[in-house]
Protein backbone atom coordinates (compact mmCIF):
# COMPACT_ATOMS: atom_id res chain seq x y z
CA UNK A 1 0.00 0.00 0.00
CA UNK A 2 1.35 3.39 -1.00
CA UNK A 3 0.79 6.45 1.17
CA UNK A 4 -0.80 9.32 -0.76
CA UNK A 5 1.41 12.29 -1.46
CA UNK A 6 0.32 15.38 0.37
CA UNK A 7 -0.43 18.31 -1.86
CA UNK A 8 -1.47 21.70 -0.66
CA UNK A 9 -4.47 23.05 -2.50
CA UNK A 10 -4.46 26.69 -3.46
CA UNK A 11 -7.43 28.83 -2.56
CA UNK A 12 -9.75 30.29 -5.14
CA UNK A 13 -8.64 33.80 -4.20
CA UNK A 14 -4.97 32.98 -4.83
CA UNK A 15 -5.84 31.30 -8.13
CA UNK A 16 -7.88 34.32 -9.27
CA UNK A 17 -5.17 36.77 -8.26
CA UNK A 18 -2.50 34.76 -10.06
CA UNK A 19 -4.66 34.31 -13.14
CA UNK A 20 -5.19 38.07 -13.30
CA UNK A 21 -1.46 38.68 -12.83
CA UNK A 22 -0.65 36.25 -15.65
CA UNK A 23 -3.17 37.94 -17.93
CA UNK A 24 -1.59 41.32 -17.17
CA UNK A 25 2.00 40.12 -17.62
CA UNK A 26 1.22 38.07 -20.74
CA UNK A 27 -1.60 39.87 -22.57
CA UNK A 28 -3.52 37.85 -25.16
CA UNK A 29 -3.01 38.56 -28.85
CA UNK A 30 -6.75 38.59 -29.38
CA UNK A 31 -9.14 39.41 -26.53
CA UNK A 32 -11.53 36.56 -25.83
CA UNK A 33 -9.66 34.01 -27.95
CA UNK A 34 -7.32 31.91 -25.81
CA UNK A 35 -6.27 29.90 -28.88
CA UNK A 36 -4.67 33.04 -30.38
CA UNK A 37 -1.85 32.83 -27.85
CA UNK A 38 -0.04 35.51 -25.94
CA UNK A 39 1.52 38.69 -27.27
CA UNK A 40 4.55 38.07 -25.01
CA UNK A 41 6.20 34.92 -23.75
CA UNK A 42 5.52 31.24 -24.24
CA UNK A 43 3.13 28.85 -22.54
CA UNK A 44 6.05 27.66 -20.40
CA UNK A 45 6.72 31.26 -19.30
CA UNK A 46 3.08 31.69 -18.31
CA UNK A 47 3.05 28.42 -16.35
CA UNK A 48 6.24 29.32 -14.48
CA UNK A 49 4.88 32.80 -13.70
CA UNK A 50 1.64 31.31 -12.38
CA UNK A 51 3.52 28.77 -10.23
CA UNK A 52 5.76 31.52 -8.84
CA UNK A 53 2.68 33.57 -8.03
CA UNK A 54 1.02 30.63 -6.25
CA UNK A 55 4.22 29.93 -4.31
CA UNK A 56 4.17 33.57 -3.14
CA UNK A 57 0.53 33.25 -2.04
CA UNK A 58 -0.85 35.38 -4.86
CA UNK A 59 1.72 38.15 -4.79
CA UNK A 60 4.11 38.93 -7.63
CA UNK A 61 6.84 41.51 -7.36
CA UNK A 62 7.40 42.46 -10.96
CA UNK A 63 9.47 45.37 -12.07
CA UNK A 64 8.91 46.61 -15.62
CA UNK A 65 11.85 45.73 -17.85
CA UNK A 66 12.66 49.40 -18.50
CA UNK A 67 12.55 50.43 -14.82
CA UNK A 68 15.87 51.28 -13.16
CA UNK A 69 17.14 48.63 -10.76
CA UNK A 70 18.08 51.06 -7.98
CA UNK A 71 14.48 52.33 -7.49
CA UNK A 72 15.62 55.96 -7.26
CA UNK A 73 13.13 58.53 -8.54
CA UNK A 74 14.07 60.14 -11.83
CA UNK A 75 14.80 63.87 -11.72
Amino acid sequence: MVAPATASAITAEVARACDAAVAKAFPPRQIGNPAAGSAKGTAKDRREYFQKCVANNGKVDDMPADAPKDNKPAK
